[in-house]
C-alpha cells in the first residue's frame, strides 16, 4: 500500500517544483515566494528543512541536483530572466542556527532575455554541463571546464528553437551509439505551430547541436518532457506532459554510410497515451530503472503507468494529493508492490504539499 506524508513546506506562495538528488535522500522545492528550501530524510524516513534562502528576483520555476560527484550543487532558473548554480559548503558555516547548511551563489547565468523556464544538468558522463531553456525559445548549454571552480562557466551552445520553450530532457544515454541529445517542449498556445517537441542531437564534425527530429503529434502545450532512463537499449523512450499522458518510442534509423554528418533519424512511435487525467498534465518522471512512469495532473493525482511484457502501458495505482484513497479506480490496475515503499511515501507526500499550488510536481517513483 502507498502511505501518504505531507510537509508543512512553510513557502509563502505556490510551490512549482519538486527535485530529489541522486540517492533520494535529499529534496529541494522552489517558489514563487523566490525561495528555494533544501529537505534532508532523516533515519526515521521525516523530512526536515536544512536550508531555506531567497534565490531570485522572481518566481522561481525549477530546480535540480547535480549528481554528486561533482558535490552537493543545485541549479534553479527563474521569471527574473536568470539561472544560478549554487553549492553547499560544509564545516564553515557560522550561522547561528545550528545544523542548517550553508549554501553560496557561485554564478548566475544572464543570458536570457525572458524567463528561464527549466534548467538541467547534463548526464555525468558529459563532465558539469547544464542546459537552460527560455520564453524566447533559446536553449542555452554551459559547461564548467574545471569542476572545482563552479564559478566559472562557458555558454557552449545556443539552439533556437523559434517556440517558447517550457522543459528540456537530456537524454541519459551513456552509449558511445548515442550522440548527446536534448529534447525541448514548447508551452506555445498557437495551435498553427504544430510539433510541439523538438529533438536535437550534437554532432561530432560540426560540434554544433542540429535538430533531429520535431513531434508533429504533439499540437497542445507540453508543460513537462523526460527521457526514460536507457540501460542499454538501442532505442529511446520518451513521456510527454500535455493535456494528457504521451509515450514516444524513437528508434534511430541505420544511417546510408559511415561517413553522413546529417543528425540521426528516427522512427517515432507513439506507445502510450492517456487522458485519465481529464485535465492537463503537469509532470512527468520515470524511476531509475525505466518500468515505471508516474504523472501528476490538475486532477490533484498522482497516476502511476507500467508496461507488461506486451509493451501495454497500463495505470497501475492512482495517489491522491492529500493521501485519500481512490475510489472507482477498478479496471486501473493494482497498486504496485515493486515500487518501493519508502519512494512512493516521499513521492505521495510532495506532491501533497505541491498540489496547492499548479499541481507541478516532480516525482521520484521507486
Amino acid at each position: 500500500m502507498f502511505v501518504a506524508r505531507s510537509i508543512a513546506a512553510d513557502h509563502k506562495d505556490l510551490i512549482h517544483d519538486v527535485s530529489y538528488d541522486f540517492h533520494g535522500r535529499r529534496m529541494a522545492t522552489c517558489s514563487s515566494d523566490q525561495s528555494v528550501k533544501v529537505w534532508d530524510k532523516s533515519d526515521s524516513g521525516e523530512w526536515h528543512c536544512t536550508a531555506s534562502w531567497k534565490t531570485h528576483s522572481g518566481s522561481v520555476w525549477r530546480v535540480t541536483w547535480a549528481h554528486p560527484e561533482f558535490g552537493q550543487v543545485l541549479a534553479s532558473c527563474s521569471f527574473d530572466r536568470t539561472a544560478a548554480v549554487w553549492e553547499e559548503i560544509v564545516g564553515e558555516s557560522n550561522d547561528k542556527q545550528r545544523g542548517l547548511s550553508h549554501w553560496i551563489k557561485r554564478t548566475t547565468l544572464v543570458d536570457s532575455r525572458t524567463s528561464v523556464t527549466d534548467v538541467k544538468f547534463a548526464p555525468k558522463h558529459m563532465g558539469l554541463v547544464l542546459a537552460t531553456c527560455s520564453a524566447d525559445g533559446v536553449v542555452r548549454i554551459y559547461e564548467a571546464p574545471d569542476v572545482m571552480n563552479l564559478s566559472q562557466w562557458s555558454l557552449q551552445h545556443e539552439i533556437s528553437c523559434k517556440l517558447s520553450c517550457s522543459c528540456i530532457s537530456w537524454n541519459p544515454s551513456s552509449s558511445r551509439a548515442h550522440p548527446p541529445m536534448i529534447a525541448v517542449g514548447s508551452d506555445d498556445n498557437n495551435v498553427t505551430y504544430s510539433g510541439k517537441v523538438q529533438i536535437y542531437e550534437y554532432n561530432e564534425n560540426t560540434r554544433k547541436y542540429a535538430k533531429a527530429e520535431t513531434l508533429m503529434t504533439v499540437t497542445d502545450p507540453v508543460h513537462d518532457i523526460a527521457f526514460a532512463p536507457n540501460l542499454g537499449r538501442s532505442f529511446h523512450v520518451l513521456a510527454i506532459a500535455t493535456k494528457d499522458v504521451r509515450i514516444f518510442k524513437l528508434i534511430p534509423l541505420r544511417r546510408e554510410s559511415a561517413t553522413s554528418s546529417g543528425p540521426t533519424k528516427f522512427e517515432v512511435q507513439v506507445m502510450a497515451q492517456f487522458d485519465s487525467h481529464n485535465s492537463q498534465v503537469w509532470r512527468v518522471s520515470w524511476n531509475i530503472t525505466s518500468t515505471l512512469l508516474a504523472s501528476s495532473g490538475d486532477d490533484g493525482c498522482v497516476r502511476l503507468w507500467k508496461a507488461n511484457y506486451m509493451d501495454n502501458w497500463k495505470c497501475t495505482g492512482i495517489l491522491r494529493g492529500d493521501g485519500s484513497p481512490v475510489n472507482g479506480s477498478s479496471g486501473q490496475g493494482t497498486a504496485l508492490s515493486a515500487v518501493g515503499s519508502a519512494g512512493a511515501q516521499s513521492q505521495n507526500s510532495v506532491v501533497g504539499a505541491a498540489s496547492a499550488g499548479r499541481k507541478k510536481a516532480q516525482l521520484m517513483p521507486g
